[in-house]
């Protein structure tokens, strides 16, 4: 298996209010391990590929291999559970549940919900510095902790993708930072292959590919 993920020629429009074409015969290859930055301009559909690598939107046409496997509507949740861990730009933690009970919440959507995957969610939570944290609710942590927790969770099911859409979008220029580091390194220490979608060119230049979405088109510029 040379690639990873192998993006086909994926087309997307959206009809509402009135026709809008987005993506237009984008291709793309990742090898396992490897880290690749998307970038462009607000609007040029970013997330919008983001979202159809991991399965959350379908394509007008083209196609999504994982693992060499055609991702379909009836195998998507099972990849989506099995193989893809989510970072969003809001952590999109449930601000009443603890932060420890967030990290072990995909974990409970896979029916993994044992003593081993608690043991692992203390330790993903040490590995993000918030073992302190991990009896606090979502609502009182800051955002850079929130976030923190939210790369914790995208670890839990031990995927072998991690997709991020702006992780560090919402944050002053520490917290940024920290997330930065914290996501590279955490994705070069497991062996994860990751695909982020930034504005960050600082965050960008830790990737090992780089990719301009401009026009429809995917262009790489490293």
């Amino acid at each position: 298996m040379k690639y990873l993920i192998e993006v086909c020629n994926l087309s997307k429009s959206f009809y509402f209010p009135k026709k809008i074409d987005v993506l237009k015969d984008v291709s793309l290859s990742i090898e396992k391990g490897k880290s690749a930055a998307i970038m462009g301009a607000s609007g040029e559909g970013k997330t919008t590929l983001l979202h159809l690598i991991g399965s959350l939107e379908k394509p007008d046409c083209g196609k999504v291999l994982i693992k060499e496997k055609e991702v379909t509507s009836q195998n998507c949740a099972s990849i989506r559970n099995s193989l893809i861990g989510f970072i969003f730009q809001t952590s999109n933690l449930l601000e009443d549940l603890t932060a420890l009970e967030n990290v072990m919440l995909p974990s409970m959507i896979a029916r993994k919900n044992d003593k081993l995957q608690l043991k692992k969610a203390y330790e993903l939570l040490d590995m993000v510095g918030l073992s302190n944290r991990k009896h606090f609710y979502a609502k009182q942590l800051s955002g850079g902790e929130k976030q923190r927790v939210a790369i914790a969770r995208a670890y839990i099911n031990n995927p072998e993708i991690i997709l991020a859409d702006e992780p560090s979008g919402n944050l002053d220029h520490e917290n940024a930072t920290i997330i930065h580091e914290m996501l590279i390194s955490s994705c070069k220490d497991f062996n994860k292959t990751l695909i982020l979608v930034t504005h960050n060119q600082e965050l960008a230049s830790y990737c090992d590919l780089q990719y301009l979405l401009k026009n429809k088109q995917l262009i790489i510029s490293k």
